[in-house]
C-alpha cells in the first residue's frame, strides 16, 4: 500500500475527514473530530530509523496497547508512533513487504477504536445511519 492508496483507503470509512492542521504534507484522517489516522513522510529523518524508511509514506494509529506489542513482534514496518503517544499508537511505515490488507486492518480497528471513544450521542448517531460491519469491520 502506497500513500495514496492509503489516504484513500482512510477516507472510505464512514464519515471520515480530511485536514491538514500541520501543513500540506501531513494528512489527518478524523471522524466526529477525533483523530483516528495521520498519514506523512519520514523524509531524511526515516533514515534513523533505518536505511530502508528513508522518504518512506508512514501513517500514525490507534491501537490497543497489547496488540501494539504483538504487532511490533511480527512486523518490522510496525514501529512505535512518531510524535505521538508510544502507549496507544503505532507508525506502520509503507513498504511493500508490510501486507496490504494487515494496514487495511488496523486502519479500521483505529477506525472502531475512535468510534467507540466518541460521546455516546455521536457514536449512536452514526450506528444509526450505518451498518455494524461498515463501522467495526
Amino acid at each position: 500500500m502506497d500513500y495514496k492508496e492509503a489516504s484513500y483507503y482512510c477516507m472510505s470509512r464512514p464519515e471520515a475527514v480530511r485536514e491538514y492542521p500541520f501543513g500540506p504534507d501531513v494528512e489527518v484522517f478524523k471522524v466526529k473530530d477525533k483523530m483516528f489516522g495521520l498519514l506523512a513522510t519520514t523524509g531524511e529523518k526515516g533514515k534513523e530509523l533505518g536505511a530502508e524508511y528513508a522518504n518512506c509514506a508512514f501513517l500514525n494509529l490507534k491501537c490497543d496497547p497489547e496488540e501494539a506489542f504483538m504487532l511490533r513482534d511480527i512486523f518490522p514496518e510496525v514501529l512505535p508512533a512518531y510524535h505521538m503517544s508510544k502507549k496507544h499508537w503505532i507508525s506502520v511505515v509503507l513498504v511493500d513487504s508490510m501486507p496490504e490488507k494487515e494496514i487495511e486492518r488496523l486502519i479500521d480497528r483505529s477506525y472502531g477504536l475512535v468510534l467507540k471513544g466518541l460521546k455516546k450521542a455521536d457514536r449512536l448517531q452514526l450506528e444509526l445511519q450505518y451498518a455494524p460491519e461498515e463501522l467495526y469491520r
